[in-house]
């Protein structure tokens, strides 16, 4: 599990155009998932395009701290694992 900021984005770099899934806390009990595919990261944040179908915007963006604190969690269709 990375620990760090530094180490999210490392991680995050090398999944660039994978689809993935990010489940976020949207309030008390309420979960928001939201499918696309991981198209760029910057240094304090990185951008996921939506799928279309689902979702009424394109791209949303999201902060490594949010990983860190634990208010997203990230999830990749190619295997199980998560980055949290």
């Amino acid at each position: 599990m990375p620990t760090t900021l530094a180490s999210i984005k490392h991680k995050l770099d090398d999944k660039i155009g994978e689809k993935i899934m990010v489940v976020a806390q949207a309030g008390r009990k309420k979960v928001t998932r939201r499918r696309g595919v991981l198209r760029e990261t910057f240094p304090a944040i990185f951008v996921v395009d939506l799928d279309q179908e689902e979702n009424a915007f394109e791209r949303v963006s999201y902060s490594y701290a949010d990983l860190l604190t634990k208010s997203i969690e990230v999830e990749f269709d190619d295997d199980a694992a998560q980055v949290s």
